[in-house]
């Protein structure tokens, strides 16, 4: 069985609980969802991996999180290039710049970010945007 890694990074919890809801419709189409917090995540599992999904929420001036998150996605900027990579996260404030600008990142280094953009929502999820996660994780189990 193939799986699918979703990583992540969560303060309050919002951006944890969207990665949860997203493995659980990786595993409803029939992969492994292998769920991290982006400390216990491997940059090799990836690099082998043709997709899988990032989170973050929004921090500061709407930037990633500067001291685990954004050092893993620089990383992962350097072999992303052909990878279909999910990105989402969850803000409180602004208008989700900090989402635009990743999608633009990972872009600009060959990734297809799927569905063109990320999956945000505003604070914690509610049930609709938690299906909303659940139906991209079954998309992603479905490739």
């Amino acid at each position: 069985m193939e799986e699918i890694y979703i990583i992540y990074w969560s303060q309050t919890g919002n951006t944890q609980t969207m990665a949860e809801a997203i493995g659980k419709g990786v595993e409803k189409a029939g992969k492994t969802a292998q769920v991290l917090s982006v400390e216990d995540a491997a940059l090799d599992v990836l690099k082998q991996a043709p997709c899988f999904a990032l989170g973050c929420p929004a921090m500061g001036a709407e930037v990633l999180e500067e001291e685990e998150m954004e050092p893993f996605v620089s990383e992962v900027e350097k072999f992303a290039e052909g990878k279909t990579i999910a990105l989402f996260g969850s803000y409180g404030w602004g208008d989700g710049e900090w989402m635009r600008d990743w999608e633009e990142r990972m872009a600009n280094v060959g990734a297809v970010i799927w569905h063109g953009e990320g999956l945000i929502c505003c604070e914690e999820p509610d049930e609709d945007m938690l299906m909303e996660c659940e139906k991209l994780g079954e998309e992603l189990g479905g490739l």
